[in-house]
């Protein structure tokens, strides 16, 4: 296991159509670090809509998206702020397994 952590900060965050094939609704994130010189995204959210395929009902769509606005909701409370703007230049640590994004928190700690 090749874990590693990076310091850096929410370059941005919206709320709209992301995730696969830009399919999905939800919220995006950009993290990165000038400094470090890397860059990643992070999307929470759920498909808008249902194909014949799917694996999941209406009420999973549902708990998707509550399981997005309480993990935005979370970081708006970590990082003190009030809208989801004011996420954008937080700092943040980002743990990676390899080159892939494992999980990120606010660093409450230079709050």
């Amino acid at each position: 296991m090749s874990e590693r952590k990076e310091i850096g900060k929410i370059k941005s965050v919206t709320l709209g159509y992301g995730g696969y094939q830009e399919a999905m609704l939800g919220f995006t994130f950009t993290l990165g670090s000038k400094k470090g010189s890397w860059g990643v995204g992070d999307f929470k959210g759920m498909w808008t809509t249902t194909s014949k395929g799917a694996k999941w009902t209406e009420d999973d769509r549902t708990l998707e998206f509550g399981k997005a606005m309480r993990f935005v909701w979370e970081l708006m409370k970590d990082a003190n702020v009030q809208t989801l703007d004011d996420l954008n230049g937080v700092p943040i640590e980002v743990t990676f397994d390899a080159n892939m994004l494992k999980s990120w928190r606010i660093l409450k700690e230079v709050i």
